[in-house]
């Protein structure tokens, strides 16, 4: 597999969700974002066709700094077409190979899981990371499943040959004690997608990712 191009740490994932922001105000949210310092996002837009999935990623592409990473929920024709960076799967859509044969060499594939069996299974899989939630209640994605808290999220870190994005309901308060507990990747949707405050919430984000880093790498 190719050497993953995902920072290391992940830090803040921002999720831009069409179904929570108005897809025409997603671009300047993923500059905000990118302004406070997120380097991964991911497009979701659940309920829109084909096309107008692709000029929205390309609008989102467009308005991001070169360093940034674009992934395409679910979608891989999406990311295709978008020229995004890569592409993130369920158990209902593709497979990450399957995927891996669509997209160009390099694009990163990340794979939701939702037990620690599922983690465990995704060490067999071409993806370069994991999904791993519902951490906590989440307000824009009713799933049925239980909600694994933290201590659910650190026995999947640990089990997990792959970074984990902790995913689920996850608020800025919430983002330090989430990176503590191992995982490399927050990813945030409602917490960051505030109407006036996007640019506030993600600055305020990605100073609680950064304090982990500060804590456990204190400058001498």
């Amino acid at each position: 597999m190719t050497p993953t191009r995902l920072p290391d740490p992940i830090g803040v994932y921002a999720i831009l969700d069409a179904g929570v922001m108005p897809p025409a105000d997603l671009p300047a949210a993923a500059a905000a974002c990118a302004a406070s310092g997120v380097r991964v996002f991911q497009v979701r837009a659940k309920d829109l066709a084909a096309g107008a999935f692709v000029r929205l990623a390309i609008a989102i592409r467009e308005a991001l700094p070169a360093d940034a990473l674009l992934i395409v929920n679910d979608r891989a024709d999406v990311a295709l077409a978008s020229g995004a960076d890569g592409v993130h799967v369920g158990d209902g859509d593709l497979a990450p190979a399957d995927v891996r044969a669509i997209l160009p060499p390099g694009s990163v594939v990340g794979f939701s899981t939702h037990s620690l069996a599922e983690v465990e299974a995704a060490a067999a899989l071409p993806c370069d990371y994991v999904g791993f939630g519902p951490v906590f209640c989440s307000t824009t994605k009713r799933t049925g499943r239980r909600e694994h808290g933290v201590k659910g999220l650190s026995a999947a870190c640990a089990a997990s040959t792959r970074p984990v994005v902790a995913i689920g309901g996850i608020a800025v308060a919430q983002v330090r004690a989430l990176r503590a507990a191992g995982a490399s990747g927050v990813a945030m949707i409602s917490g960051l997608l505030v109407p006036g405050r996007v640019a506030e919430q993600a600055a305020a984000a990605v100073g609680q990712a950064a304090a982990v880093e500060e804590a456990r790498c204190p400058a001498r």
